[in-house]
């Protein structure tokens, strides 16, 4: 059975699954949530189903209802990044807009290994609540008009579920026109 748990007392309505994960936020991802007074619903998730495509199948969730948190690394002296979140169903502009809000040149997806040692969390659970401060997050305006969005929880066990004007409450978030494109 999925666990869900709630800061608001509200719940929310999602197929009910079999999985053997009970798991929690990432400490730092929920009090990051919890001090900004962020209304969120948790739920625990199989890591080996994190990543976007699968999880949606296997929770059903829409492609429109997830929004991706990715780590861009700017080409600088020293690295620039940013933390940025859209839709699942878009494409992130990293060579013009995404260099446009870091104010630099050329900029590139950070591996693997740079999200994790940047921001402490594994790709698939990649979220912008518990990054470091100076890490600046660039939301795309696409996610702002969904009316739930799921995502990453700051591990790959677990997810945030939000409504996306939630995410104006929190320090450092920056609403974006044309932050990405949609997939052709």
């Amino acid at each position: 059975m999925i666990q869900k748990k709630t800061n608001r007392g509200g719940s929310y309505k999602v197929s009910l699954l079999y999985t053997a994960y009970m798991s929690t936020l990432l400490g730092r991802t929920q009090a990051a949530l919890d001090t900004a007074g962020i209304v969120y619903d948790v739920l625990d998730c199989d890591p080996d189903l994190a990543d976007t495509a699968a999880f949606c199948e296997a929770y059903h969730f829409r492609l429109d209802q997830s929004a991706n948190a990715i780590l861009v690394a700017g080409k600088a002296d020293p690295t620039k990044y940013a933390c940025c979140i859209v839709l699942a169903t878009t494409r992130l502009d990293v060579n013009k807009t995404v260099c446009k809000q870091l104010g630099v040149k050329r900029a590139s997806f950070a591996s693997s290994e740079q999200t994790k040692a940047v921001t402490g969390m594994e790709i698939g659970g990649v979220t912008p609540f518990g990054i470091p401060e100076n890490i600046p997050i660039l939301v795309d305006t696409a996610v702002m008009h969904a009316s739930t969005v799921v995502m990453g929880g700051g591990n790959r066990s677990s997810k945030v579920i939000l409504n996306p004007q939630e995410l104006t409450k929190y320090p450092g978030v920056t609403i974006v026109e044309d932050l990405a494109k949609p997939k052709q």
